[in-house]
């Protein structure tokens, strides 16, 4: 078995050791996967193209070609210097009134498709303005600038305390140097603080009720109370609208003018609580424990649970004047001994629902699913007209 080393064609460095077996194209194929080239044909050490294996012999040295001449390797170094697109030399970059003395190589090898590569892969190309040190002129952020630079260096992303990483970020995308800026990217990411979707407690709450003016309107829509105990806490005209109140402890709270439109209390605890004119249209209170609350307002205001989901609630003793529960679900809810009087309960699914003891007087109940309901001991008797099946 023969071996030769194989270099690529003008150079003497990074050499591979291969085996020769074959024809001559399965030579060209190991050294185009050993080089990473396109190997299309091989010199001998004196620029001899050889066109038959017979002609390797054992130990030979021999360069290898893309389709370019041969390339005396002994002469490499006096060529990379005469070549315009030398990288060897150094250069001054004057970045925003800031001095950065680096090599061509650092600028062109490592981001070879980047604006600053093609800045100063040849030179005078871009017609690149100097100042009178002969300094090149760049207007941009020195401090920005400086990481990258590092970055072009050693491969690293090293950001000094106190620069902005998205200013950094910023230059990186400027220049075209897009390894880096995914680099950024990812770090800004996982800089930011992870969102926090974690119940407000009872102790935060108060303290945000304390330093709000009992004038302000004070907005809590969308946030997360859930199993928080607000317990007889004043809470007269705040908005929770879409909040998640699920769970909560709200016994004897005033939520008197509150707005609970599409909040969720399912297995929520508002026993004894103060609801007058509370506003809970469309709202999930599933399961949730509504035990001798009171929704009625001596100056008329009326409670509006509209379209409500209360399957399951029980709301034994409630004083309900007036209330408005049209198209809400109550199915197997526990509405015994409630004043229900001119109560709206249109198109309300009441099946299965307990209202022994109930005073329906006035109550509207047309189109009602009342079907399994209970209505032992009415106070008042309930008439035909009042429903319709």
């Amino acid at each position: 078995m023969r071996r030769v080393t194989l270099f690529v064609n003008g150079t003497s460095k990074n050499g591979k050791v291969v085996a020769v077996y074959g024809t001559l194209s399965d030579l060209l194929s190991v050294a185009s996967n050993k080089l990473g080239i396109r190997a299309s044909s091989l010199y001998n050490g004196k620029g001899g193209l050889i066109d038959d294996i017979a002609l390797i012999r054992d130990d030979d040295v021999l360069y290898v070609s893309e389709g370019d001449p041969f390339i005396d390797p002994q002469n490499e170094v006096k060529a990379a210097s005469d070549q315009p697109g030398a990288h060897t030399d150094w250069l001054t970059l004057n970045v925003g009134g800031r001095l950065f003395t680096t090599t061509r190589s650092t600028l062109v090898s490592k981001e070879p498709e980047s604006m600053l590569a093609h800045m100063f892969r040849e030179k005078d190309v871009w017609g690149n303005k100097q100042d009178e040190r002969g300094a090149y002129l760049i207007d941009r952020s020195p401090e920005y600038f400086e990481p990258i630079l590092n970055y072009l260096r050693h491969g690293q992303l090293i950001i000094n305390e106190g620069i902005n990483i998205r200013g950094v970020l910023e230059e990186a995308r400027f220049f075209g140097i897009e390894q880096l800026a995914e680099q950024l990217e990812v770090a800004i990411k996982n800089s930011q603080p992870p969102e926090d979707h974690s119940p407000i407690s009872r102790k935060e709450f108060v303290r945000f009720l304390l330093a709000t003016p009992t004038k302000s309107e004070l907005r809590c829509q969308g946030l997360n109370f859930s199993g928080a105990d607000l317990s007889r806490l004043d809470l007269r005209y705040i908005n929770f609208k879409m909040a998640n109140l699920s769970r909560c402890n709200l016994t004897h709270a005033n939520l008197c003018c509150s707005n609970l439109e599409r909040a969720d209390l399912s297995g929520a605890n508002l026993d004894g609580a103060n609801l007058q004119g509370v506003k809970m249209l469309c709202s999930n209170a599933e399961g949730a424990s509504l035990k001798g609350c009171n929704f009625e307002d001596p100056s008329g205001l009326k409670a509006n649970l509209e379209g409500a989901n209360l399957k399951g609630v029980d709301m034994e003793g409630s004083q309900m004047t007036g209330i408005n529960l049209r198209v809400a679900t109550l199915k197997n809810a526990k509405l015994k001994n409630c004043n229900l009087r001119g109560a709206t309960l249109a198109g309300t699914d009441l099946e299965n629902c307990d209202l022994s003891g109930c005073d329906l007087q006035e109550a509207n109940l047309r189109g009602s699913n009342v079907k399994g309901a209970i209505f032992e001991e009415m106070l008042t008797p309930l008439h035909m007209s009042q429903s319709v099946r």
